[in-house]
């Protein structure tokens, strides 16, 4: 064996399991503009901002960590935390001030902030990347459904609220079984879903 293919061998082992430990985040749908109005808008998802007849204010931003998006004339603006017609509202009375009548529409081109982690006895653990509102059973399906040793009576999601993380334990099979439908929470933001073994 030759002493350059011996040491493409060793690099290779080497990097095999730094590329096996990188998480890949599955998107939770089609990457199309987001068209749902009840979108919160968070860091880093990106906006096309539009405003009518005024090319030098039309243009497409990210929003920053701290939340705020900069714009011409107006400068920095709080996005995160607002649906698009919130913020296309609070972008259009600061542009009062210096266009009459201005014409703004707010498109989430990128939603990058609404992530989720699935973790456990599912087929597809990992990070994924909702779109739109998506409760438990929508994220379980989308993470492949359970492996034969889940155990769906005892999911766990562990949320975080103010500063503090609460855990809401969930019994699969009674939403299912429609005992108990309010079970089916909608994920919020960072939250963790947790499916342990069935023997625990």
């Amino acid at each position: 064996m030759s002493k350059v293919l011996s040491v493409a061998i060793i690099i290779l082992v080497l990097l095999l399991p730094v590329s096996l430990s990188v998480s890949q985040e599955k998107p939770g749908a089609t990457d199309k503009p987001v068209d749902d109005p009840n979108y919160v808008i968070g860091p880093e998802d990106v906006l096309h901002i539009r405003v009518w007849k005024e090319e030098t204010l039309t243009m497409t931003v990210p929003v920053r960590s701290d939340g705020m998006i900069s714009l011409p004339l107006i400068n920095d603006v709080q996005a995160s935390g607002l649906t698009p017609l919130q913020l296309r509202e609070r972008l259009t009375e600061r542009l009062k001030t210096f266009i009459d009548n201005p014409t703004v529409t707010v498109v989430v081109m990128e939603a990058n902030s609404f992530k989720v982690f699935v973790t456990g006895q599912v087929r597809n653990p990992g990070i994924y990347r909702l779109r739109m509102e998506t409760t438990l059973l929508q994220i379980i399906t989308m993470a492949g459904d359970f492996t034969d040793e889940a155990n769906p009576r005892k999911i766990v999601i562990i949320r975080r609220e103010h500063g503090k993380d609460k855990r809401l334990e969930i019994n699969y099979r009674d939403i299912v079984d429609g005992v108990n439908l309010e079970a089916n929470v909608v994920l919020k933001p960072g939250d963790t879903v947790f499916v342990p073994l069935r023997f625990r």
